[in-house]
């Protein structure tokens, strides 16, 4: 039991840890200190849902259904390059975003929001814990899979925790304008390489 926990908690590591789109938004919500504790604990959440349908077999289904594997990822490849458009305009407007606590906080809608289309509209997501994470649990022992399920849940929590809390630490550094415009601009180029590489996922 414990080296099949172990085992989820490694993969799941190191496929949640690449740097998305998803894990962009929370490292900026961290420096904002906006709505950290229910943004981390969707991401969280999603990622459970998704990983538990992945082991249980719905993997297999998506995998094979190229319509809604093209849907999402033509939704995806639009909004991503949409939010990369908006990244670059807010790096060259002369306006930056300020750390503290007169600072406009967004609404707890707008960020859900967000993160529903970060995570439920990108295909990476999809593959990395459906299909990729979904795959190796479900060759894994029926009465075991609960322990895979929960080490790659708890992966995921800890990394989640660590983004949207420890951002904090790096707070001096975004006290300087410039820091943001240089994050903005490397958000930007993250969405379109992201983007980029869903292109080859559509085929007809």
């Amino acid at each position: 039991m414990i080296d099949v926990f172990i085992h989820g908690f490694l993969i799941g590591i190191s496929l949640i840890v690449a740097i998305g789109s998803q894990n962009a938004y929370i490292l900026k919500l961290g420096l904002l200190k906006q709505h950290i504790f229910k943004a981390v604990m969707f991401c969280i959440i999603s990622d459970v849902l998704l990983i538990s349908v992945g082991v249980l077999g719905l993997g297999f289904f998506i995998k094979d259904n190229q319509i809604l594997i093209n849907a999402i990822t033509i939704f995806g490849i639009v909004f991503l390059s949409a939010y990369a458009f908006l990244s670059f305009k807010s790096a060259f407007k002369n306006e930056s975003l300020k750390i503290d606590n007169e600072v406009k906080t967004n609404p707890v809608k707008k960020i859900f929001a967000m993160l529903f289309m970060f995570t439920f509209l990108n295909p990476h997501v999809y593959l990395d814990t459906v299909l990729l994470i979904g795959g190796i649990g479900a060759n894994i022992e029926n009465d075991l899979k609960i322990f895979f399920i929960l080490g790659t849940s708890a992966a995921s929590a800890v990394w989640f925790l660590s983004l949207g809390y420890f951002s904090r630490l790096l707070i001096p550094i975004f006290k300087k304008p410039i820091t943001w415009k240089i994050l903005d601009i490397l958000i930007g180029i993250l969405m379109i390489y992201i983007a980029y590489s869903l292109v080859d996922l559509v085929k007809f």
